[in-house]
């Protein structure tokens, strides 16, 4: 099977798109096209993949594109979004450009050249600030970001393909992915950075909020598992620990793990407005279990912890910190 990866040079993508290809798949990698002819994180991919996948460089918002990538695939797992939430706040536009006009160029190719499956990537951010927990696919949807209505739009679209026109979609909703190549403007990146170049003062927005962090391998093999299932299409299904840590408790346990004692400062510019903020997120994966076979290796607390230690052992190599901005916040 011929399976193409949008959002194949990001954090997530550039992990799937090595699975797939150690898996035997024939895999086309979608990057985002620059002047510079980077592929983004599978330029630093594992050795055991590199030249082993075809790389397509083009733009989601544009339809054209899009269908000419899409014409020689069995299956898309569409990833290519903008996912920063303090830059929805900044420009909110290319969020519905990217993030829904991109899915429906997704979705309205595959449903005209017959693809077998479309696997689009959702996010817990759509459920906004818990209302019940665990949450299930059943929760009420909050857009409390531009970057969450964005993604709302573009699961409605998605699904509405499927209901409408029979196209074969299933969207997967991962909650708090964190691991080896994350962005920094992620609070995990954020925080182990900023220890591993020598500070003992961090800063961070609220640190009441409470997270399920999936460690990133748990998620690629969540898409894996989709991909290889006939249960799903036209489903809902999440991906995440079924833990949840307040972010105030991740900064210390980082510290900890480091071996360093530190002083948290509230910067309030990484503050969100106080509407905006979701104060709780923790994942039900009894879904994911039932329809695919899928629980994540990294639960629970020893699993979070777990995880962390393979991520901090990336971070602080010196190859891979250098690429990270410490001192500044990115948006």
């Amino acid at each position: 099977m011929k399976v193409l990866v949008t959002g194949a040079d990001g954090f997530i993508g550039s992990h799937l798109t090595e699975a797939l290809v150690t898996a035997g798949y024939d895999t086309k990698a979608f990057v985002l096209y620059n002047s510079f002819g980077s592929w983004g994180w599978l330029d630093h991919c594992i050795s055991d993949v590199q030249g082993e996948f075809e790389v397509w460089a083009g733009d989601v918002r544009d339809p054209n594109g899009v269908r000419t990538a899409m014409r020689d695939c069995e299956a898309v797992l569409h990833l290519a979004a903008l996912i920063a939430i303090p830059y929805s706040y900044h420009s909110p536009d290319t969020y519905v450009d990217t993030n829904i006009k991109g899915t429906l160029n997704i979705v309205q190719a595959a449903r005209d050249l017959g693809v077998s499956k479309v696997v689009h990537t959702s996010t817990s951010e759509v459920y906004g600030t818990a209302q019940t927990v665990p949450m299930t696919e059943d929760h009420p949807l909050q857009g409390q970001s531009p970057y969450s209505a964005s993604k709302i739009g573009a699961d409605q679209i998605a699904l509405s393909f499927h209901k409408s026109f029979g196209t074969p979609v299933a969207v997967l909703r991962p909650f708090n992915t964190y691991g080896p190549r994350q962005s920094a403007r992620a609070v995990i990146p954020t925080i182990i950075s900023q220890i591993a170049n020598g500070k003992k003062k961090i800063k961070l927005g609220s640190t009441k909020p409470t997270r399920d962090f999936s460690f990133v391998s748990d998620t690629v093999t969540g898409f894996m598992a989709q991909l290889d299932s006939e249960n799903g299409v036209g489903e809902v299904i999440n991906i995440g620990s079924s833990f949840d840590i307040s972010i105030g408790s991740v900064a210390q346990t980082i510290a900890q793990a480091m071996g360093q004692v530190i002083e948290i400062v509230a910067e309030q510019e990484r503050f969100r407005p106080e509407d905006s903020e979701v104060e709780r997120l923790l994942a039900s994966t009894d879904k994911a279990r039932e329809l695919l076979g899928w629980q994540p290796e990294y639960g629970g607390l020893d699993g979070f912890e777990k995880g962390l230690r393979k991520t901090i052992d990336w971070f602080t190599r010196a190859d891979n910190l250098k690429l990270y901005k410490s001192d500044i916040y990115n948006l």
